[in-house]
């Protein structure tokens, strides 16, 4: 399935304040993924009721530059390149299920991209912001007893990036799937607490947020 132009643009509203990002160069041209085989018909995904947050700070994450990356992203395609951001600084994590590719972000700077896999059978990906809350480079799946490398928990009820075999026709029971090699680095670069923002197609022209679901 071709996918839609990769996430440009995000902001989340958090406890810590809301994030909104803006390019300061034009944007690079579409990030779309080659046909992956999944289901046309994804269950959706289970209404829980949210707790209200706290009305945002006025603080902003500007994205400030983007990977170089040409042409189509291919099922077990990644790239990094830490060269144009700081050794340290805030870490955000954007994924577009729709585009099916994970971002990561250092102080507003691009340092990493990769085509994933979801979720997308009854369990699919659930959208939103969630802190990183456990990392753990050896775990093994309580529930369907799988290895799950460089394991970067999301919720409670076990959805987490995690390395996986990023092809055609594969897909996961909800987590993120990332290709072994750039599973390492993120597991390396990020910490517990780091926010990852989950969402389907949210892409604007720059200049213009659109607030995470």
């Amino acid at each position: 399935m071709l996918s839609p132009t990769r996430l440009v643009l995000l902001s989340f509203a958090v406890a810590a304040g809301s994030v909104a990002f803006a390019s300061t160069r034009p944007p690079p041209g579409p990030r779309v993924l080659a046909s992956q085989d999944v289901p046309t018909t994804v269950a959706p995904a289970a209404t829980a009721a949210k707790p209200v947050a706290p009305a945002p700070l006025p603080a902003s994450y500007t994205i400030r530059s983007v990977l170089p990356i040409e042409g189509p992203m291919k099922m077990g395609d990644h790239h990094w390149d830490e060269s144009a951001a700081p050794a340290k600084g805030t870490i955000v994590i954007t994924v577009d299920l729709a585009a099916q590719v994970l971002s990561v972000f250092r102080d507003g700077h691009e340092i990493g991209a990769a085509a994933v896999l979801f979720g997308a059978d009854a369990k699919p990906t659930p959208l939103g912001v969630y802190p990183i809350t456990q990392k753990d480079a050896d775990h093994v799946s309580n529930i369907y007893h799988a290895p799950m490398p460089y394991m970067l928990r999301l919720t409670n009820d076990g959805i987490s990036i995690h390395a996986s075999e990023v092809a055609d026709g594969y897909m996961t029971h909800g987590c993120i799937g990332v290709p072994l090699p750039f599973a390492k680095k993120l597991f390396a670069a990020v910490k517990l607490g780091d926010k990852v923002i989950v969402t389907r197609g949210e892409a604007l022209e720059v200049g213009q947020p659109v607030k995470a679901i």
